[in-house]
């Protein structure tokens, strides 16, 4: 994920007097958002590649309309504006940022590690997202001879994000050759120096109620079993395979 300045493509269409720009997806049926920031601007908001309702009914529009607009975009407002008081970290990547916090100077360190971690989570999660997908047979064998079967992987996996307290992450990450379960609070993740358990995210899961609770209220464990219809294994095996 190259997440450097000027990351993500704005989609071409008339800025509104909001300080928003709406953009027609591929469809021609939904509306995407995409901040628009100052040209020093380091982190923008990127396209979901996907309307809404794509990902129904397991995680409705609804959820994924404000998740995106207000919660991912929050996050990188406040990013902007930390970053743009230090001006060592104005020529790093999203990455880095996130890779270094124990680094950053202490008057912004928790700012980036909140909002730089909420960027790059949430920039992540969305490319995980894709209905009608299967694990093929390499990753089936990946799966199995890191935890057992696919079902136990699902199992480990779901245990892991239900003993999350309160808000944050559920992880698959590469350690060497192999994978392990782990998680993190709030917007941490693996990534990050200050992780008790670090590696490359081959896969990730919001359990912030926000990504859930508009359809499944408190039943985080109905949204955990729906995440298995939109998990885009192709990508997963992806980043397996290249990271």
């Amino acid at each position: 994920m190259k997440n450097q300045r000027r990351d993500f493509i704005k989609t071409a269409a008339i800025i509104s007097a909001g300080g928003m720009l709406a953009a027609k997806g591929a469809s021609g049926t939904m509306k995407e958002l995409v901040a628009l920031f100052p040209a020093n601007s380091a982190f923008e908001l990127p396209l979901l590649g996907y309307s809404f309702d794509a990902l129904e009914p397991f995680i409705d529009a609804q959820t994924m309309q404000i998740h995106h607009d207000k919660h991912h975009l929050a996050y990188i407002t406040k990013l902007n504006e930390a970053v743009v008081k230090e001006v060592s970290l104005q020529n790093q990547s999203l990455e880095q940022l996130v890779k270094n916090i124990s680094k950053h100077p202490e008057s912004i360190k928790t700012a980036i590690r909140n909002h730089g971690g909420g960027h790059w989570n949430h920039s992540f999660f969305w490319t995980l997202l894709k209905p009608n997908t299967k694990p093929s047979e390499k990753m089936e064998k990946v799966i199995t001879d890191n935890f057992g079967s696919m079902e136990q992987f699902k199992t480990n996996f779901e245990k892991a994000a239900m003993s999350v307290f309160g808000s944050g992450w559920a992880w698959v990450i590469k350690d060497g050759d192999k994978l392990a379960i782990t998680t993190s609070a709030n917007q941490d993740n693996p990534l990050m120096d200050i992780s008790a358990k670090q590696g490359t995210p081959v896969m990730g899961l919001d359990v912030w109620e926000h990504a859930y609770y508009l359809k499944y209220q408190n039943k985080r464990a109905d949204y955990l079993q729906a995440f298995w219809n939109v998990l885009n294994w192709n990508k997963v095996e992806e980043l397996y395979t290249t990271k």
